[in-house]
């Protein structure tokens, strides 16, 4: 499945939670999955910066091709916005990795 995966990014150190989000990439990528992880935008905002809707309007549309997304642990107004966004489009939210096994 192609998994969009939704969590904190400029809450809290950034590059932590760049680094959580690549590490569970890694894990779905070994499970034979298609992760996408918004948290690499944080390179190219650092070169050329965007408004925060911006961003958020180019996560909509990966998200709208993906099959599901998978909410991380932590506070993000962001990622709570783009779980409800996945929910409108009946696309399936998943909390913890062990429920992509079932």
């Amino acid at each position: 499945m192609k998994i969009y995966i939704a969590g904190p990014i400029t809450k809290g150190d950034q590059f932590q939670n760049v680094r959580r989000a690549s590490d569970v990439a890694t894990l779905l990528l070994e499970m034979g999955h298609t992760p996408y992880v918004p948290h690499m935008t944080c390179l190219w905002h650092m070169i050329h910066p965007q408004s925060y809707e911006r961003w958020l309007s180019f996560d909509f549309e990966w998200i709208s091709v993906c099959d599901a997304v998978l909410r991380m642990d932590g506070d993000s107004d962001g990622a709570d916005r783009e779980v409800a966004f996945a929910k409108e489009c009946n696309i399936p939210v998943f909390y913890r990795i062990s429920d992509l096994c079932k």
